[in-house]
């Protein structure tokens, strides 16, 4: 299992790059030339949103860009799905605030080694399988609401500080100063749109970036740079034991975020994880992605970062410029740790206006507009559900909305399942009513079931086919015993027919019901069985 799940780090860099390609010799330059300009294109992105995280959270900027580049790193080489990209991300920031504010960002760390324990464990229990219950309508509104969120997330660079503010307090732009911003953002989406159209040398949206950049920094356009929100400029992150005591009273602090953070960084990854595969054509690695982001946030959390999951619109971006590989998510951490260790002044120019434009682009691509045409051609419990997942989404988080999501389609299946039981009437040739059951047995179709029969009109002797049904759970054993207690106090005979074997395995346990049977082990699908005297007769 152990080799399944962690694989050979070898083969991990050999055989399940994407594309078998990923770091092996056959790599051709015009890939190794696109896995690597994806890369720095991610690393680009990624930096704002490592550092508006970390604000989120309530820790240093470096906190959050070590974040990046150990999560990023570690799940790019050992992740379920090459091409993907992780990182500090804020539906986790927004969790980790409260532990931070009341307890010390020492805590945080702790909880980060503590929440990627118990991923690895999700992984090698193999939880991720959980993730193919997520139905269609969720994951359309799970991705709409997820590009409506990453547009509402860029609006806050069009705030400056208030002059003489001490607070911290913003505000929006305006005059002129937002007509430069605007130009900017429109200029850098032009480009992304006419780039491919002329070259496929260079990824879209880093050309976009460069040229913006390169038009700012040359004319001297006063427009807010990534420096203005916090200088990136730092060392190599160090190993760093979390300075919280190893009490019962710390384990009871920090568990219960770990537990949350963990279930949230899963659910993320493994929605991003299913979204890229799309994409690319790949499936499976759902517990293989388990474990990497759970290896991720241990190391992270003993080498003071905030911890971790996949980022969709990083993803999107990376899938976009053309990243099938793990070396598109080597390269972005690496380029990442280069910008802080050596290049921070430089990457500090950069408008961010052009990241605003980069981040504008995935959301429309995000955005899953064939789902609004559909509407109208779809069930309306699932044009709710995508509607309803959508605004979660963007009202609370994404790991709420996809389990609110779930929830709700599930009780709409059982409610659909429920009304589907009905019985087909007909009279054998020995006089015996026969109920024909259609439809499965469970509890939201228990009451139905009781409602298809008519005890005291019926004559001496009853069968009851499930030849078309299935008796799924302890509420279907009841219900039939239940209608068995009303023929027998009316001195009339029940047969139940056709039940498969699991369904006799049911009842026996139940223990209510039935007893051992002597029919044939060999018999495919059902037996007669008198509920009177619990002996089953001739096979059928």
């Amino acid at each position: 299992m152990q080799r399944a799940l962690f694989g050979d780090f070898a083969a991990a860099l050999r055989d399940r790059t994407g594309l078998n390609a990923g770091l092996s010799p056959g790599l051709s330059a015009g890939r190794l030339r696109t896995e690597i300009l994806s890369g720095l294109t991610v690393a680009l992105a990624l930096v704002p949103e490592a550092v508006a995280f970390a604000f989120v959270a309530g820790v240093h900027p470096l906190v959050g860009l070590y974040a990046a580049f150990l999560v990023g790193l570690i799940t790019a080489l050992i992740g379920g799905r090459p091409g993907m990209i992780s990182g500090a991300t804020g539906a986790l920031a927004v969790v980790m605030v409260a532990l931070v504010a009341t307890h010390g960002v020492e805590y945080l760390f702790a909880t980060v080694v503590l929440m990627g324990l118990l991923q690895i464990l999700a992984g090698v229990f193999r939880l991720g399988k959980f993730i193919r219950l997520v139905p269609h309508p969720v994951m359309l509104g799970f991705v709409n609401g997820l590009a409506i969120v990453i547009f509402l997330a860029q609006l806050t660079q069009f705030q400056v500080p208030v002059p003489g503010a001490t607070d911290g307090a913003k505000e929006w732009m305006s005059g002129w100063p937002l007509a430069i911003m605007l130009g900017l953002v429109a200029l850098t989406m032009a480009i992304i749109w006419i780039t491919p159209r002329v070259t496929k040398i260079i990824p879209a949206p880093l050309a976009g970036i460069v040229v913006v950049a390169g038009l700012v920094i040359a004319f001297g356009i006063d427009a807010p740079r990534v420096g203005d929100l916090a200088s990136i400029q730092g060392g190599l992150p160090s190993f760093h034991i979390p300075a919280a005591p190893l009490t019962w009273e710390t384990l009871e602090i920090i568990l219960p975020y770990a537990v949350i953070l963990a279930a949230i960084g899963l659910i993320e990854s493994l929605l991003t994880l299913n979204l890229v595969g799309e994409i690319t054509g790949k499936r499976g690695g759902a517990s293989q992605e388990c474990v990497a982001q759970g290896v991720a946030n241990t190391v992270t959390g003993f080498f003071g970062g905030m911890g971790g999951c996949a980022m969709i619109g990083q993803s999107m971006i990376n899938v976009k410029s053309g990243g099938r590989t793990r070396l598109s998510g080597v390269a972005a951490a690496l380029f990442l740790l280069a910008f802080i260790v050596l290049a921070s002044d430089l990457i500090e120019q950069i408008p961010l206006a052009a990241l605003v434009g980069v981040m504008f682009i995935v959301v429309i691509g995000t955005f899953a507009w064939r789902s609004i045409t559909i509407m109208r051609r779809i069930p309306l419990t699932d044009a709710a559900v995508i509607i309803l997942v959508t605004v979660v989404t963007v009202m609370t988080d994404l790991a709420m909305a996809v389990v609110v999501g779930v929830i709700v389609s599930a009780l709409a299946y059982a409610w659909n399942n429920a009304t589907r039981i009905h019985a087909k009437e007909s009279v054998s040739e020995a006089g015996a009513k026969i109920y024909a059951i259609q439809g499965p047995l469970f509890f939201g179709s228990t009451d139905g079931f009781s409602e298809l029969f008519t005890p005291a009109d019926d004559p001496p002797s009853v069968i009851v086919d499930f030849g078309d049904s299935r008796v799924v759970d302890q509420s279907a054993l009841q219900a039939i015993e239940d209608l068995a207690r009303k023929y027998e106090d009316m001195g009339k005979t029940l047969q139940l027919r056709h039940l498969s074997r699991d369904c006799h395995r049911l009842l026996t346990k139940a223990g209510q019901l039935m007893v051992e049977s002597d029919d044939d082990p060999d018999y495919a699908v059902a037996a007669d069985y008198d509920v009177r005297t619990g002996v089953f007769g001739g096979g059928h």
